[in-house]
């Protein structure tokens, strides 16, 4: 069992494995290698990085606002008739540490995952936890989101939301059903900045300090996210990597924020990411049930890692 899974996990061997070529008769080979050249989580980091240079091109001619309408989720424009940004709010970011943090997570637990479940079943889980953790966020903002209580816990239905959390906090959900003992390390040095960030502004809102601070949190954000790329341990320790079992994950990513907005206001869609980790929990639990014995294999083989 173990021998099958370090064959298919060595690095000589992912290649062959996650980007193996599919003999076509329609004349469409070609295509499908170049796309295989690249797996999906790569296609979908490339996707999101080319919108935001769209984003960052259309802001100057068109405006924050016009821009946001046109790509991000509210709420209200949803229900009255913008579906499409629940496909277009999965893959757009407005500031450059939001994208890199995104695309960085998803580098990582989105190859992962790819190589378990195979390149159409994640590009399909995806899409699907993309688009359910958008429509859980908007329903909940839009029903409960109007109250000064119900904002703080389901976000204003007015505000917009835009980025790829929530369908990778669905890869995380799905990742703590199948792989719940695998360790792993929540950069959590950014969140801390961010929430400090946040409490200062709510308290001191017309500070001079502002700018300021502003300009120390991004530089921390780049500082801390490559500082886990070095081979200095003490400049790795200043990202504050903690770490866990995956299973804990989900619980440390989302409930200390929660309680934290409810007394300061946090850029952070809680909802959006326990929707895609709703999501990654059903499709999860679906797994163990219809495929016991290779669930199985996979959380044993991942619980004894190091």
């Amino acid at each position: 069992m173990n021998k099958w899974f370090d064959t298919k996990f060595e690095k000589n061997n992912l290649r062959r494995y996650t980007t193996r070529r599919l003999k076509s008769k329609n004349g469409f080979g070609s295509v499908d290698r170049f796309f295989r050249k690249f797996s999906i989580t790569n296609w979908l980091i490339m996707i999101n990085i080319l919108v935001f240079i769209v984003i960052v091109l259309l802001k100057v001619s068109m405006g924050h606002e016009k821009v946001y309408s046109i790509f991000a989720l509210q709420a209200n424009s949803l229900f009255s008739g913008s579906y499409w940004t629940l496909i277009t709010s999965m893959f757009s970011h407005i500031y450059l540490p939001h994208l890199i943090f995104n695309m960085i997570s998803l580098f990582f637990i989105g190859n992962l995952l790819e190589k378990i479940i195979g390149r159409k079943k994640f590009f399909w889980f995806y899409m699907l936890s993309g688009l359910f953790a958008g429509l859980f966020y908007a329903t909940l903002s839009f029903y409960f989101g109007n109250s000064e209580l119900g904002a703080k816990i389901f976000i204003d239905p007015t505000i917009f939301s835009l980025g790829a959390s929530g369908a990778i906090f669905g890869i995380a959900g799905l990742l703590a059903v199948l792989t719940p003992f695998m360790r792993i390390y929540l950069i959590a040095g950014p969140i801390f900045a961010l929430i400090l960030q946040s409490v200062f502004m709510s308290i001191y809102p017309e500070s001079s300090l502002i700018p300021v601070i502003n300009l120390i949190v991004t530089f921390y954000f780049f500082f801390a996210i490559f500082s886990m790329f070095s081979f200095n341990p003490n400049m790795r320790k200043l990202a504050v990597p903690l770490g866990m079992p995956f299973w804990i994950l989900p619980i440390i990513a989302i409930v200390p924020l929660v309680i934290i907005g409810l007394y300061t206001p946090l850029p952070i869609g809680n909802t959006a990411h326990l929707g895609g980790l709703i999501a990654g929990f059903i499709y999860g639990f679906y797994l163990r049930k219809r495929y016991k014995k290779k669930t199985a294999m996979i959380r044993n083989y991942f619980s004894n890692q190091k």
